[in-house]
């Protein structure tokens, strides 16, 4: 309960973020370009905190924190005070609102440049991307990249971590071909490979870029040693403590952790007996299994094909990360913005690329997610830290403006199309051609969320 209430919270304020930073974009510029601005709203429905400033602009925060807007006075949408006709939208030069409409989305693109900026000061923890194996048969395994190998640049582009690795990778779906680079040992000596990707198949339902390639990154070897036990757990009620290391289950060596998971989810609400290591001395325990529900995503992997598996509510210790594989992203004022500006640069274009990888069919609408899986990330990013959730909101930010770029009349973008023909034509669109497009407009964006939400709901 309290995991949905966060990320209900944190996608929220997310939320409610983005759209003032989106909507504060019209706002300036309109007022800048002479235009009355009767409202600015952050959310819909009744208002529970208004306030009216000097110009007449009220202000207000509505109770369902789903969106905003800026209305501006406008003769067709109603009538207008002759005095005041000079400061209407829609009496304005076409280039005054082209600049407004634009403003929403470009101060979308500044605001993720200050986000990432503000977390590079800060300092992200990241860990370069070295390999761990590449499973035999899999579409990497022609590359013969070797265990323990840094990966150091893919496709066209370098990296330095694994996000970057996974988001270079995913510009590739639908390729031919793919680059990847790398070094061994720490040898300045680069070596590459061209892999044939066109029978590349990417569930994101099921696996990730990396393991759908058949690449598993480095981790640290994972002990027989509990490093955490949760409350009123299975394990507690059974007496298992942190730093207890697994001997025996049920008579059984336990030689991996990986035996202990399969020993456990095999056996739900069912007697244990385990022998652990505590203080230099045996200690043996018994007790029930505890148990939980797969999700639908869970029973549809190969990981098990029951609806109810053993819990025990443990997690194991593991070993120290080698030297100088974690680092900190972190640096001055200059540097910051240089890496801030780079990286959001990197977002618009991956998120141009994967719109026309969708309208070619190479990336399925199975990869669209809408407001379910937004508020997962956002309570996720959430509780691993500020640098996080900044992080989380230079990339919805970034999305928020692109999507908001497409040419449907109901969106910036449509808005956009509109007066630029207006532009070149030197007469404005007709009315009746402009409603026809809002209605198209509409029946698709309609159309995207419903497919987004379904989406949403079959991940859960």
């Amino acid at each position: 309960m309290f995991e949905f209430v966060w990320s209900v919270a944190s996608f929220v304020i997310a939320l409610g973020i983005l759209v003032a930073v989106h909507e504060w974009g019209h706002f300036w510029v309109a007022r800048r370009c002479g235009v009355k601005v009767e409202k600015f709203s952050i959310g819909f429905g009744k208002a529970f905190w208004r306030k009216t400033d000097k110009h007449g602009t009220e202000f207000v925060l509505a109770v369902i924190p789903l969106g905003g807007y800026v209305k501006m006075l406008d003769e067709r949408v109603e009538q207008v005070a002759e005095e005041d006709l000079p400061h209407a939208f829609n009496r304005q030069h076409v280039l005054k609102r082209i600049a407004i409409i634009a403003a929403g989305p470009l101060v979308n693109f500044i605001f993720a440049i200050f986000a990432l900026f503000v977390m590079y000061l800060i300092g992200l923890q990241t860990i370069k991307p070295v390999v761990g194996n590449i499973e035999p048969e899999s579409i990497l395994s022609a590359s013969l990249i070797p265990a323990k190998a840094t990966l150091v640049q893919v496709g066209e582009r370098k990296v330095t971590d694994w996000e970057d690795v996974n988001y270079e990778l995913m510009s590739h779906i639908g390729n031919e071909q793919l680059t990847l680079k790398w070094t061994e040992n720490n040898h300045p000596i680069v070596k590459s490979a061209k892999v044939d990707i066109s029978q590349w198949k990417f569930d994101p339902d099921k696996e990730s870029p990396l393991s759908s390639l058949g690449l598993t990154p480095f981790r640290p070897e994972v002990s027989n040693t509990l490093g955490y036990v949760q409350e009123n757990s299975a394990a507690e009620k059974i007496g298992l403590l942190a730093d207890d290391k697994i001997l025996r289950i049920d008579g059984t060596s336990m030689q991996n952790w990986e035996q202990i998971v399969s020993h456990v989810v095999a056996k739900p609400n069912e007697s244990i007996q385990i022998d652990v290591l505590r203080n230099n001395q045996n200690v043996r325990l018994e007790g029930l299994v505890g148990s939980r529900e797969l999700s639908s995503k869970e029973q549809g992997s190969e990981v098990s094909s029951q609806a109810v598996v053993g819990y025990m509510g443990f997690t194991p210790r593991y070993e120290a990360w080698p030297e100088g594989m974690v680092f900190i992203h972190q640096y001055g004022l200059s540097q910051a913005l240089g890496k801030a500006l780079d990286k959001t640069w990197r977002l618009m274009t991956l998120s141009i690329e994967m719109l026309g990888k969708l309208l070619t069919g190479d990336v399925s609408v199975k990869n669209l997610s809408g407001p379910i899986a937004i508020a997962q990330g956002a309570g996720m990013s959430a509780s691993s830290g500020l640098v996080y959730f900044l992080s989380f909101l230079a990339l919805i930010s970034v999305n928020l403006g692109i999507i908001n770029l497409l040419p449907l009349p109901v969106l910036d973008g449509g808005h956009l199309l509109y007066y630029f023909i207006e532009l070149l034509s030197g007469r404005p669109v007709p009315d009746s051609v402009q409603e026809v497009g809002f209605k198209i407009g509409g029946f698709v964006l309609l159309l995207l969320m419903s497919v987004a939400i379904f989406n949403d709901i079959a991940r859960l």
